[in-house]
């Protein structure tokens, strides 16, 4: 038992016991006045009585204390629903409605607050922007909605409606708030809003609103994504893991006019001809857990697929989490070991937002690979804090620069920063590949600088594999 669940037990007794000292002491005081005063005509049953009664006072005490503390309703911090208790409020309204809406209300620079000006004034945000919310809400006569704390800055409320009642109040309220300020802190506020006309099942409700967050943030068009029930797409996912069944599509990756990699886009296909575009199936096969045995599938499909080229390289994504993972990296060694001919011609392309500080175990995993001829490549250089610390930390063979200075290549300032990274990455020994080239003129600026290799419509188009 950890310490905290420790001195919990013993601060619910101490608790307990003086909450009970008070009782304990009355029934003592009734019993022993009623033995001094009548003792002579007591029978046994007013002794057996009255320890019961101690006893059942003693039980209905400590059930109080400790059950009370294991239901909670709000948070100490916000003064909102918790987690637990907001969801299940919500799938009762969802189920008792026909519409319903749900809106996530973020605090973007939380994590900011916390580091610059402490925890407890992040804490103090939390409460200041909670209540701000209700104010503007009460402002525009909807009052008593569920509104909770879900994790770090995030809030999610129920509203009841569809959400184009909600959109422009919900806009109104970011725009309003772009001005707001705790204790003289910055504080940036965005929200996003989902309906019962996506799913009426809240977690999917919930995780949509997150996914329409993300997509906000880079700018993406919502209105052009094809919406799939999300329980649809998950027994999609789950029927085509089942089949083994994907499309794979490949790009030619030139070294000056010569041939050398050929980069793997991997679309899943369910049995009913549904095709799922990563972008919508990652997400599902983390949740269920799927990730390390998709990635195994698209490698053993790979390296079916070096039969037949000489001394081409395919190159696929590969989740960092799988590499980690004792069983993938097992059957990887194993796979590539059975077949020869796949020795020296994978590439695994890897990137990951977070930076995984066991440092020494990651080059090691990967210096087993690379043992086995498997070479490593680290995307978008440029745009993720993580991958230029890989660079730096890690043994690898190839970095890819982020499509994000390709896409604006007339940027004299975002040219000097891909030549500064490809002469590092070639003073480490370290290859250099830029892709989206899509016209002659982001071509020539590649050669210019010495970038190893170039990927692009100008180059190359997308193919699918099993017509080449």
């Amino acid at each position: 038992m950890l310490l905290p669940e420790t001195k919990e037990r013993e601060y619910r007794f101490k608790l307990a016991l003086r909450m009970g000292l008070p009782i304990f002491a009355l029934v003592l005081a009734f019993i022993s006045n009623t033995l001094i005063s009548s003792y002579q005509n007591l029978q046994v049953s007013f002794y057996i009585e009255s320890i019961v009664l101690l006893a059942i006072s003693i039980y209905f005490i400590f059930y109080l204390i400790y059950k009370g503390f294991n239901v909670r309703i709000t948070e100490p911090i916000s003064n909102t629903f918790t987690r637990d208790f907001l969801y299940k409020y919500l799938k009762k309204d969802i189920e008792n409605k026909k519409d319903y809406t749900l809106a996530l209300i973020s605090i973007d620079n939380l994590h900011d607050i916390n580091i610059r000006y402490g925890i407890q004034k992040g804490d103090k945000v939390l409460f200041e922007v909670a209540k701000y919310i209700g104010e503007y809400l009460k402002d525009k006569k909807l009052s008593n909605f569920p509104i909770g704390h879900i994790k770090g800055g995030d809030f999610v409320l129920g509203l009841n409606g569809k959400k184009e009642d909600f959109n422009t109040i919900l806009e109104l309220f970011c725009l309003k708030s772009s001005d707001f300020m705790v204790d003289d802190i910055e504080v940036n506020i965005s929200g996003t809003i989902t309906d019962t006309t996506f799913s009426n099942n809240l977690e999917y409700m919930i995780e949509n609103l997150f996914e329409l967050q993300e997509e906000n943030k880079i700018k993406k068009v919502i209105s052009q994504k094809e919406e799939i029930n999300p329980s649809d797409l998950e027994l999609y996912v789950i029927d085509a893991m089942k089949l083994n069944s994907m499309t794979i599509m490949t790009q030619d990756v030139y070294e000056n006019s010569n041939l050398i990699i050929k980069e793997c886009f991997i679309k899943l296909k369910s049995s009913n001809g549904k095709i799922l575009h990563p972008k919508k199936y990652m997400k599902v096969l983390n949740r269920l857990g799927l990730t390390a045995e998709y990635d195994f599938m698209v490698l053993q499909k790979s390296v079916f697929n070096c039969i037949s080229k000489d001394n081409i390289n395919f190159a696929i994504t590969i989740s960092p989490t799988s590499l980690r993972n004792p069983n993938f990296l097992s059957k990887t060694k194993e796979l590539i070991n059975d077949n020869p001919h796949a020795k020296g011609k994978i590439v695994f392309i890897l990137s990951e937002i977070e930076y995984y500080s066991h440092i020494d175990r990651y080059n090691s995993i990967l210096g087993s690979l690379k043992r086995i001829g498997v070479k490593i490549a680290i995307d978008r250089v440029g745009s993720l804090h993580s991958s230029f610390l890989y660079l730096r930390d890690l043994d690898i063979d190839i970095i890819r620069f982020d499509t994000f200075y390709t896409k604006d290549i007339k940027n004299k300032n975002y040219n000097s920063i891909i030549e500064g990274l490809n002469v590092m990455a070639h003073s480490k020994g370290v290859k250099t590949w830029m892709k989206m080239i899509e016209n002659k003129e982001i071509s020539e600026f590649a050669k210019k600088i010495g970038v190893d290799y170039r990927q692009g419509k100008e180059l190359a188009e997308l193919i699918n594999i099993n017509e080449d």
